[in-house]
């Protein structure tokens, strides 16, 4: 399993991608944060050291998001931030559409991160929608593209599109670097053959919904190491994702729990705890388009 010792973690901590940038391995989540309140919690993230906002078309707050981070007094290079295609949009003109009115709504220059957000639009619209992407980092417009829900059935099939598009532009690396996968991931929805996957290919994988939604408090196990070492079960979740080499993207729009959740660097589980807190559930609490078929459209 993908785990890092403690001297590696801080809040500065970052892992490298494959397209060659870094990603901040703390990231804050915005998904279901109201347009309103965007600009202020993500100011209050980065006030905090958050370094990595996660937003999407469908979110409907990319702007309010984008709005916080030209208003920091931080260089836009030291803030990480994503978007996502929307599952309307997973087609060769979507996706083109897409980046640039993402562009337009916040005013970035460029956008460090861009993910399908799911894997509908049948073969033919996912091949063309990350063919669109793979053209926006060749023009600058994105540093580095992934997906979001893709089952193992779905990532193959994009390593054979990757393949056939190096083969139809002109040779090696024209058809794109996959640099990172996003999934609901928890101890509870662990996702083994998906980390797998993806640690093989040096793929980043992102962990949404790391806290369960909260509907785990109380749980044998996690009360147990909150009580043991003086956290919160939200922070031993946090301190869970991290050890096990994820990504994870705690949302809050409470400044005292923002705070908390990246309170998560001065304790270490043990190897026994990580295996202990892990379950063999698959019980994801959000929707779950990894089991979706090749030819869904939706």
């Amino acid at each position: 399993m993908l785990r890092r010792k403690m001297a590696a973690l801080t809040l500065e901590t970052k892992l490298k991608m494959p397209s060659g940038y870094e990603i901040p391995q703390l990231g804050f989540g915005v998904w279901q944060t109201p347009a309103r309140d965007a600009q202020d919690v993500v100011t209050t993230a980065l006030a905090t050291g958050y370094r990595h906002i996660d937003s999407a078309a469908a979110y409907r707050n990319e702007s309010g998001c984008a709005a916080s981070i030209l208003s920091s007094s931080l260089p836009r290079s030291s803030i990480f931030f994503t978007s996502k295609v929307p599952t309307t949009g997973i087609s060769y003109n979507g996706a083109k559409a897409q980046v640039a009115k993402t562009l337009s709504v916040t005013g970035l220059d460029y956008i460090d991160l861009m993910l399908l957000h799911a894997p509908y639009g049948g073969s033919a619209g996912r091949k063309g929608a990350w063919k669109a992407l793979v053209e926006a980092v060749e023009e600058g417009k994105v540093r580095s593209i992934g997906v979001s829900n893709y089952g193992v059935h779905h990532l193959d099939e994009l390593e054979t599109h990757i393949k056939e598009l190096e083969e139809e532009r002109g040779g090696k690396g024209m058809g794109g670097v996959l640099s990172v996968g996003q999934w609901e991931i928890h101890p509870w929805c662990a996702r083994r053959d998906i980390i797998e996957w993806c640690a093989k290919r040096g793929v980043v994988v992102e962990a949404y919904s790391p806290l369960v939604r909260g509907e785990r408090w109380g749980e044998k196990v996690l009360k147990g190491l909150a009580a043991k070492y003086g956290k919160s079960e939200a922070q031993v979740l946090v301190r869970w994702s991290l050890q096990r080499g994820l990504v994870p993207l705690p949302k809050s729009v409470t400044p005292g729990r923002i705070k908390e959740n990246s309170e998560v660097f001065d304790f270490e589980l043990t190897e026994g705890e990580m295996d202990e807190l892990e379950t063999e559930e698959y019980d994801p609490v959000c929707w779950d388009p990894t089991t979706s078929p090749l030819d869904n459209r939706r």
